[in-house]
């Protein structure tokens, strides 16, 4: 019993120092984000020509549109997005079956709840364990990232 809370401790500095260095990360790689293209913005408003309304809009347009597409690249919003809804799919799928008794939950009676419940809890947890396995497979550099079915288009 005391290994299990000393488990516990662990397992939460680890994922509060995991939070940490991943915040530290984010942060540095928005400031290279953010300063490239500040840096290319300013070197195409200093042309030395005189600046009109429609340079000004053009260029502005421009570092927005860069500023959207790195932040997009980096963080992957859209396939964060389409793991955590399919996740949350599957839970709900589970939730369905188990309330109807029906899938994996058809083999019980009514006064096996609380095995049912059991099995409900497990194969929760393992949609949980996935989801952190793609979210951690999102949070590796491109490199280092093992392959993962891609969401469709």
């Amino acid at each position: 019993m005391l290994y299990r809370e000393d488990v516990t401790g662990v397992v939460e500095h680890f994922q509060a120092d995991s939070r940490k260095y991943r915040r530290v990360h984010n942060i540095l790689q928005s400031l290279i984000i953010s300063g490239s293209a500040a840096t290319t913005t300013i070197a195409a408003l200093d042309t030395g020509q005189q600046l009109t309304w429609q340079s000004v809009s053009l260029t502005g347009i421009s570092f927005a549109i860069t500023l959207a597409a790195a932040f997009t690249g980096y963080y992957k919003y859209r396939e964060r997005s389409f793991f955590l809804q399919q996740t949350a799919d599957e839970i709900e799928k589970e939730v369905n079956a188990v309330a109807l008794g029906i899938g994996p939950y058809s083999d019980y009676e009514p006064d096996q709840e609380q095995a049912a419940l059991q099995l409900f809890t497990q194969r929760v947890e393992d949609l949980r364990n996935e989801q952190r396995r793609r979210q951690q497979q999102l949070d590796q550099p491109t490199e280092q990232a093992a392959p993962n079915t891609p969401p469709p288009a």
